[in-house]
């Protein structure tokens, strides 16, 4: 399947007793089911390096639950590479859906333990000259440069851009496309992830833009949940139409909702979620979780 960018659209949405500011989102998941929302973005420019450069296989890193492992499978299937994943801790004696979808598309996956992934020790296996190497979540300066080009699949008629943040790296894309004048708020998706501000500053080419991350909606850390959680992401649904997956987009929407109804964003404003996709992770969920 190929990716679908005339399927993008930018939808307004209605939010119960917002009716001073605007609010749309960005449906980035309609690009591909799998290579959706930021993921191609982040990865566009390493896979045109990597071609350019003739390499044979494409090898990154993440967690067993990681978005960005499987569709880096997936786009490099898509584009002539072969594909090697090196996951964070010990293999699991039942492989995550995330992990098995990975290998279907092809990747081979190595298993190191955390203190070897802190370092990002490479496996021998791995140590050869046709491989190009992608950080964790597409971090560094082209998946930056991809993220940057989120924006032009829409309008730039906002006053606020909002998006999940795990690496930091698409929404320090988000701070380098936006127009002077506008924000962006980061939803951390992670527990103390106090460190993610600095990446987003030295990710960012901008010292001078409005932005900020806050840290209150990660509901126990990074792929954590709590029953909450669900009944949002359904109720947004039957509101919106628009599906949330529970590590990325779903803390995204309940953060945002619940600013709103804090007054957190001043009358007049227009806000763009981003979908950064990833609902292939609903998948791990028990059957009927989620009604979409």
């Amino acid at each position: 399947m190929q990716l679908a960018f005339n399927d993008i659209t930018t939808d307004l949405i209605q939010l119960p007793g917002i009716k001073d500011i605007g609010v749309f989102v960005l449906r980035l998941d309609k690009l591909h089911p799998v290579v959706s929302g930021n993921k191609w973005f982040k990865l566009r420019y390493y896979l045109a390096d990597a071609a350019e450069q003739k390499k044979k296989r494409i090898v990154t890193f993440g967690g067993a639950w990681s978005n960005h492992i499987v569709a880096t499978a997936a786009a490099s299937k898509m584009y002539g590479f072969a594909s090697a994943g090196i996951i964070r801790g010990e293999e699991p004696l039942s492989w995550s859906h995330t992990l098995l979808q990975a290998k279907e598309y092809g990747m081979e996956l190595y298993f190191i333990s955390r203190e070897e992934y802190q370092h990002k020790k490479i496996p021998a296996g791995l140590l050869t000259d046709d491989n190009y190497y992608i950080n964790e979540g597409g971090s560094g300066e082209k998946g930056v440069e991809g993220a940057s080009s989120i924006l032009d699949h829409t309008s730039k008629n906002f006053t606020h851009y909002c998006c999940a943040a795990g690496t930091g790296t698409m929404m320090a894309g988000l701070i380098n496309a936006m127009l002077p004048g506008q924000k962006v708020t980061g939803i951390s998706v992670m527990k103390n992830n106090f460190e993610l501000e600095e990446q987003v500053r030295c990710l960012s080419k901008s010292t001078s833009r409005e932005w900020n991350i806050i840290h209150d909606y990660h509901f126990g850390g990074y792929a954590k949940y709590k029953p909450d959680l669900f009944q949002f992401m359904n109720g947004f649904y039957r509101q919106t139409g628009v599906p949330s997956d529970f590590v990325y987009t779903g803390k995204l929407f309940f953060g945002v909702s619940d600013l709103l109804k804090n007054r957190f964003f001043p009358a007049g404003s227009r806000l763009l979620l981003i979908h950064s996709g990833g609902l292939q992770g609903n998948a791990s969920l028990e059957k009927g979780t989620l009604i979409f």
